[in-house]
């Protein structure tokens, strides 16, 4: 069995962001890269199920990246990921939800798999789209905020999670699932891990190989500002609970919140 685990490559979260006033997109030179927080959860979950499968599982990395920037899948191979592919193309720069998703189930046709496993969110974009999206293009079926992961013969159980608990579904692979922070913990790299990483491959792809070129955004964007500055908090004493609901239902009217 082949599971891919689809990997975002995202800057760090808590370096300083700035937007290209021409290009209207994120600067990225000079500003460290890191792994997709919630895309660890999904080879969490992939590296479990490997576990169970026995060892004709593997488990793949897809990410859409610069290629100078593949390096940094190595964490990624370093946890216990098998092989990388890099889908890599000057084309892709700039990519929203919908170019995205259809280059990377164009990939995915190319490399094959059993499996797709994705991170609920991407700590850059938070859309949340991408692996529904992909699901449609590859006409999978597609099982969204899973905390579980099972595969039973030629299916895979799922506990999806809800507002008031869980719901228990099954579906025939080939699937796709995006998995939650439930699933587990993701592993640290061990000394292991680290060392026997430097010799696994990390292939690449481009626009061509995949057949998808002449692609455009479906999203433009047409203007951004930077969010204004905090201003200095209102206190207000009341003398009793209505007072102060008043107070507070006052200020809200006023900036025409309710």
């Amino acid at each position: 069995m082949r599971i891919v685990v689809t990997v975002k490559l995202v800057p760090d979260l808590n370096a300083e962001k700035r937007i290209d006033p021409t290009t209207k997109r994120l600067v990225r030179t000079g500003m460290e890269t890191v792994l997709n927080p919630y895309d660890e959860y999904a080879l969490e979950a992939a590296l479990q199920l490997k576990a169970k499968q026995g060892d004709d599982t593997t488990v793949t990395l897809l990410s859409m990246a610069s290629e100078s920037l593949k390096e940094t899948l190595r964490k990624a191979l370093a946890m216990g990921a098998d092989d990388a592919v890099v889908l890599s193309d000057d084309a892709l720069a700039g990519s929203d939800v919908a170019m995205t998703s259809a280059a990377l189930a164009q990939a995915l046709k190319k490399i094959g798999f059993d499996l797709v496993i994705c991170g609920g969110l991407a700590d850059d974009g938070s859309t949340g789209g991408v692996p529904g999206a992909i699901a449609e293009h590859l006409g999978l079926p597609g099982l969204t905020n899973a905390r579980h992961l099972e595969i039973v013969g030629g299916t895979i159980k799922a506990q999806r999670e809800t507002d008031s608990g869980y719901q228990a579904v099954t579906c025939p692979l080939p699937a796709l699932v995006s998995v939650t922070m439930a699933v587990g913990e993701p592993r640290y790299a061990s000394l292991k891990g680290i060392m026997g990483a430097k010799k696994k491959t990390i292939a690449t792809l481009s626009g061509s190989d995949i057949g998808f070129e002449n692609r455009a955004p479906k999203t433009e964007l047409l203007s951004f500002a930077p969010p204004p500055a905090r201003t200095k908090a209102r206190i207000v004493e009341a003398s009793d609970g209505a007072t102060g609901a008043r107070a507070i239902f006052d200020f809200l009217r006023e900036r025409k919140l309710v």
